[in-house]
């Protein structure tokens, strides 16, 4: 097996398997954006609403799958690393079983849950029967969202970044198209964004098996290799499940600040949905660099390169932070240029391009933040990045937000500031905690598979 991640010029390498993630990235977030622009053009208020309100559900499982495949990720990037061909398809086997299982959960309870769901939510009146048809076409597709990012995941812990660019473009290909003909040409609203949505993930995943089987792995790999192999369910999920849990929970903060703006009125919650939606392009950099350095960091972690790791952080920390200061200085001066992609109506556009100000300050945060923790979970530190982020989110970031929509002064621009001042504390704290790290040398003391 070659070990592309370990050889070479550390930021041309950083740079040439970043660029393919944040392609793949930025499709992805694309064709999730484009159920809200195709809407917010061809739709109601209300539907913008609850595509909105929708997509924040949807990303808070999304993300906590993601969190566990990327445990996958990077426990096949330290035996990646270390040439451990056995050991790799026993990862690959025991993904496919572990993941099977949950999303047959996760579709199971969803279903059931939904209505509650929407009710939590506090879903303005008017947009409640459109969040309840995304939704529940949603929840029936979550086992294509899963198997597609353990595929990814996979590829990337082997050092391929290339070919999950591949699966999510005919994604977003399809859904383009399905989403302009069902919620422009036949009028479906909502209920056609999601439809729309679940066939683009579904034939993406489909592809993508049919591609692995023709293709392979790049090492030995059959059917007696799927299983519940013990040690590999355990590293698997003492990786992914702090990350899980802390996206999911920081997926849920984001809801809860979506339930307080929800009592603001439509207009503010299609606003919040809006900015939500161009967040997601605006911190692809820093999201994309940050999984680049998680991947890149296990292999070279794997093979004992602790020098070569660290300046794997650092390069994607200087990637991230040219982007983001050119995207918050755009957005303090053309913020309603973005956010009038996404809706036709004047009150929603200014509404959210003044929320957009304060929020995107955040970018410049995250530049930093997302590269220390793909570094610290790519040393096997997951733990502290889920520590740090809950204790900002739940202490600073929602506190902040409910304390603000009672001021009497209240706008959506004060809102937006308690993301940034919140990320600036994490931002501290992993500083502190990288110290530490540089200080004691522990992340080097343990073998790949302790971790």
């Amino acid at each position: 097996m070659e070990n592309k991640l370990t050889q070479g010029n550390v930021y041309h390498s950083l740079i040439r398997f970043a660029a393919p993630f944040l392609l793949a990235h930025l499709l992805q977030v694309f064709y999730g954006a484009t159920d809200l622009f195709v809407v917010g053009q061809f739709a109601t208020t209300a539907d913008v609403s609850a595509v909105a309100i929708g997509s924040q559900v949807m990303n808070l499982f999304t993300y906590a799958v993601i969190g566990v495949t990327t445990g996958a990720t990077v426990l096949l990037g330290r035996y990646f690393g270390s040439n451990k061909p056995k050991e790799l398809a026993k990862t690959v086997g025991s993904a496919i079983v572990l993941f099977s299982f949950l999303a047959v959960i996760l579709t199971i309870l969803l279903s059931l849950c939904r209505d509650q769901i929407v009710s939590i939510m506090s879903t303005p009146e008017e947009a409640v029967p459109g969040t309840q048809a995304y939704l529940g076409i949603c929840f029936l597709g979550v086992a294509f969202i899963v198997g597609y990012n353990v595929v990814s995941g996979i590829l990337r812990g082997l050092g391929d970044s290339k070919t999950p660019l591949l699966f999510v473009a005919i994604a977003c290909a399809i859904n383009v198209v399905m989403d302009f003909l069902l919620v422009c040409g036949f009028h479906m609203g909502a209920k056609g964004a999601a439809i729309a949505t679940v066939g683009a993930q579904g034939v993406s995943f489909f592809f993508a098996l049919f591609f692995l089987k023709r293709r392979g792995l790049g090492f030995p790999f059959g059917w007696r290799d799927i299983g519940f192999h013990p040690v590999q369910i355990r590293l698997i999920l003492k990786n992914g499940l702090p990350l899980a849990l802390q996206d999911a929970l920081v997926s849920a903060s984001f809801l809860l600040i979506t339930i307080i703006v929800n009592h603001m009125g439509l207009v503010a919650s299609a606003a919040v949905g809006v900015v939500e939606k161009l967040i997601g392009f605006l911190m692809l950099p820093s999201i994309a660099m940050s999984a680049a350095v998680a991947a890149m960091v296990a292999q070279n972690v794997g093979a004992g390169q602790y020098p070569r790791a660290k300046k794997c952080m650092w390069g994607g920390v200087a990637f991230s932070l040219a982007f983001a200061v050119v995207i918050c200085l755009f957005c303090q001066f053309w913020g309603a240029t973005l956010t009038g992609l996404f809706t036709s109506e004047t009150s929603v556009k200014l509404a959210a391009a003044d929320y957009l100000r304060s929020y995107s300050i955040d970018c410049v945060m995250v530049a930093f933040v997302f590269s220390f923790n793909g570094y610290f979970n790519g040393c096997g530190r997951s733990i502290f990045s889920m520590a740090h982020s809950l204790t900002t989110t739940f202490l600073f970031r929602i506190p902040l937000s409910l304390l603000f929509s009672k001021v009497s002064f209240t706008s959506l621009y004060l809102m937006g500031v308690a993301a940034p001042f919140s990320t600036f504390v994490s931002l501290i704290l992993c500083l502190i905690y990288l110290r530490w790290l540089n200080r004691t040398g522990i992340y080097k003391t343990s073998s790949p598979s302790e971790h």
